[in-house]
């Protein structure tokens, strides 16, 4: 694919988990400013990255702060979960919990693992059976998308995204230069924080509009993950762009209305370059 310079390794068809779902490896990669080819931000070791000043928080799911990251996000509809769904995905996660460590991998390297084996299920519940569907509407639909758009290239580079029935995938990274600005010490909340609060209170505040409607639009925390190597990268990339495929919506990425990968053909863009509007 043009404008991504990875090992041609990388391009092999992904290993899936047992429900059927792209699965990541656990190789702890984090992406730095040092030159981009291509388009495709590269990645340091893990050992490196944490000796910057890193932040964990908790609130129902972990949220982890890195300088430099690319963040992979999902964030869902209020309502899209059904209450029996939580009570399933609260069945599954006490299930993995009480699984034994394989030998091969240390303690965090399971947690990761067990983590995107929880989002996995949690993700094919959001496609298949979702509680709500708001975004199904296209009128709707274009202000989340015009939302993800407004401080591309700006704040942040936004490498892909998708935009569900239910939900939205996509992939980010903060500027740079914009956080230097924006991050003085003592500042509360990190870029990734300021830039999912944007766009989601935005976005809700638009389509609540066209529903004619006040109240919760999002659920109240996102699902947040750092790309943590190049070959995750790409398989996180063809993850989002092919949800619509996945959930049996459309037979290509590129047809579905609201996805980078549509915006890439259309606008011309090559596959792992920043998306931005003209």
């Amino acid at each position: 694919m043009p404008g991504l310079a990875v090992n041609r390794q990388v391009r092999e068809p992904a290993p899936r988990d047992r429900l059927g779902n792209l699965s990541h490896n656990v190789a702890v990669f984090y992406e730095t400013d040092y030159p981009v080819e291509g388009g495709c931000p590269t990645f340091i070791p893990h050992e490196e990255a944490m000796r910057s000043k890193v932040l964990f928080r908790r609130r129902k799911l972990p949220h982890w702060d890195i300088p430099g990251a690319t963040y992979f996000i999902t964030t869902c509809l209020e309502g899209s979960i059904p209450a029996q769904g939580f009570a399933e995905l609260e069945q599954y996660r006490k299930g993995l919990e009480s699984l034994a460590k394989p030998i091969a991998i240390d303690e965090e390297a399971w947690d990761i693992q067990k983590q995107k084996m929880l989002f996995a299920r949690f993700d094919r519940l959001i496609d298949l059976q979702p509680g709500v569907r708001h975004l199904e509407s296209q009128k709707l639909a274009s202000e989340v998308r015009e939302s993800l758009y407004f401080f591309a290239g700006q704040r942040y580079d936004l490498y892909c995204y998708v935009i569900m029935p239910s939900h939205i995938h996509w992939v980010f990274r903060p500027k740079e230069e914009w956080v230097k600005e924006v991050m003085p010490d003592g500042k509360e909340r990190s870029p990734r924080e300021i830039i999912l609060h944007s766009v989601n209170l935005h976005s809700a505040r638009e389509c609540n509009r066209l529903l004619g409607r006040k109240g919760t639009f999002w659920q109240d925390e996102s699902y947040g993950h750092c790309v943590r190597d190049g070959g995750e990268f790409v398989r996180i990339i063809e993850y989002v762009e092919g949800n619509p495929v996945k959930a049996h919506l459309v037979e290509s990425p590129e047809q579905w209305d609201f996805s980078s990968a549509r915006d890439r053909k259309e606008l011309g863009i090559p596959w792992g370059e920043p998306l931005v509007l003209e």
